[in-house]
């Protein structure tokens, strides 16, 4: 893949603004992100480097050897079936709304409004919790010991101090120009493909098992056991809670679907990438899963180590080659948390801009750096602030991924009644006949997933989900939420909201830096 930077030719820059313009919506976002740089923010996002290793014994201490040989590929199927179904939405509906405008469309506006919530909050938390896992194990295991540093001597301040410098400096790169973040995010696109490769050769070169693939096939239930991820559950329950580490690992792709106003030809490069980049996640995190299973000497004692295992693995690669590799897989995970900062803050940007949340006049405002500012650094502190108190983290954590499923699976149902109905215009990204049955299995596959989310030791949970809609209902019905939101632009144009159009764009040209 090369990375697109090119200048679009007039009609490609005219399709996008045109097609932005019958949406309702004026220009603001710098429309600067080619067809690689698009993939490259869902792919960092995604992260199998980050993910992949954090996420690991969610599937290891299931059903052993067998949730990761055969659990990955059957997560993978799910997932791309998901990012099918969605892209083939988002290439209808290119905005930085994203899951949010499509359920609006789609489902009316009290769907888009719940969908909001849902995807809003999980973004937020998924920030939260790359950073914290660029925290422990990236930087506490692996990278304060380079510098003599041991880690049980960090404690909560220093944590503290860690997540703030960093998701600071993640809102002020985006701050400053999506052309910064956006190469920045292009970078991690590559050497994650590059890191991948080298990490799992190294493995295998310089570990001192012999390879046995059988493990991969192997049924063993670990649930229960001391320093394991699960309560004891049944085998197939345990099988089933194994998925959650391909859940865990392959999931921001709407990172895409946010930056669809920042992307060239959106249309057809958003749902290229939100398919590209759960495309090669899949294939390359498998291999890189794997290969963890083939060389841990044994794989009850690895169990026992929790995100220890990683740092067990890697100690019979040679010292030197092992820095390199701790240093990269450590900016790996900090442009992890580039992206989802980028995501959050586009769709935090994208709902306040149709007066969906409170202080949707300050959170809607672009800088002259032609990104929405204020919703970058908002998204920053409640990323940090989420992170203060452990125990209320540890569930947020765990529930970000279910409310992402949730608000993956909003629009894509909505979009199975909407359907040659209301949703009878299709962007150049079509699944055809294969339509409703991809959406079918989506919804199916994430309201599974969300049920395995919810089981021991993430019961709690059940409660923030219910908890969360009782407070949206009543906000809904009760503070008149439900009249005074009128959501996205729906119907033809007036003469009036084009002028606004117009005259907003021009305003910004007038202020760019």
């Amino acid at each position: 893949m090369d990375i697109n930077t090119a200048v679009p030719p007039p009609e490609s820059a005219d399709s996008d603004v045109s097609l932005l313009h019958k949406m309702g919506y004026a220009q603001e976002l710098s429309r600067r992100m080619g067809a690689f740089s698009n993939f490259a923010v869902s792919f960092s996002l995604i992260c199998i480097l980050s993910g992949g290793i954090t996420s690991f014994q969610l599937g290891l201490s299931a059903a052993g050897g067998a949730s990761i040989g055969l659990g990955w590929p059957l997560g993978s199927v799910f997932a791309l079936v998901v990012a099918a179904a969605m892209a083939q939405i988002a290439s209808s509906y290119p905005t930085a709304g994203g899951l949010y405008h499509w359920s609006s469309i789609l489902g009316g506006k009290t769907w888009g409004w719940l969908t909001a919530w849902f995807n809003l909050l999980g973004l937020v938390f998924v920030v939260a919790a790359i950073n914290f896992g660029t925290w422990d194990p990236f930087f506490r295991t692996l990278i304060a010991p380079l510098f003599g540093v041991k880690p049980e001597s960090l404690g909560w301040w220093d944590q503290t101090i860690f997540l703030t410098l960093i998701t600071a400096s993640q809102a002020f790169l985006n701050h400053r120009g999506i052309r910064i973040a956006s190469k920045i995010t292009d970078v991690s696109g590559y050497l994650i493909f590059v890191v991948t490769v080298i990490l799992v050769a190294s493995l295998v070169i310089y570990s001192p098992v012999k390879v046995d693939f059988s493990r991969l096939v192997t049924f063993k239930n670990f649930t229960g056991v001391d320093g394991g991820q699960w309560p004891a559950q049944t085998m197939a329950m345990a099988f089933l809670s194994g998925l959650l580490l391909t859940a865990y690992t392959i999931t921001g792709f709407d990172a895409s679907a946010h930056t669809s106003e920042e992307t060239h030809d959106a249309a057809r490069n958003v749902p290229r990438g939100i398919v590209k980049s759960v495309l090669w996640s899949t294939l390359f995190g498998y291999v890189l899963v794997c290969s963890f299973v083939l060389v841990m000497p044994d794989i009850g004692a690895a169990i026992k180590q929790g995100t220890g295992f990683f740092e067990a693995i890697l100690a019979p690669i040679p010292g030197p080659l092992r820095i390199v590799i701790e240093l990269l897989l450590f900016f790996i995970n900090y442009v992890c948390g580039l992206a989802a900062v980028t995501s959050t803050s586009r769709m935090m940007f994208a709902f306040a801009r149709d007066g969906g949340l409170p202080g949707s006049k300050f959170l809607r405002k672009v800088n002259a750096h032609r990104t929405p500012g204020i919703a970058i650094w908002v998204s920053a502190v409640l990323a940090i602030v989420i992170t203060l108190y452990g125990d209320a983290f540890s569930v947020l954590s765990a529930g970000s991924a279910v409310f992402l499923f949730i608000s993956y699976a909003m629009p894509v149902a909505a979009g199975i009644f909407a359907e040659g109905k209301t949703w009878t215009e299709k962007g150049p990204f079509q699944l055809g006949m294969w339509s409703k049955p991809f959406a079918v299995a989506a919804v199916i596959g994430a309201l599974i997933l969300a049920y395995v989310g919810i089981q021991p030791p993430n019961e709690k949970v059940i409660y923030v989900i219910v908890g969360l809609l009782a407070v949206l209902m009543l906000i809904w019905y009760g503070a008149g939420v439900r009249k005074s939101f009128a959501g996205p632009p729906v119907g033809n144009l007036s003469k009036e909201r084009r002028e606004k159009i117009v005259g907003l764009e021009a305003r910004l040209e007038e202020n760019v830096e």
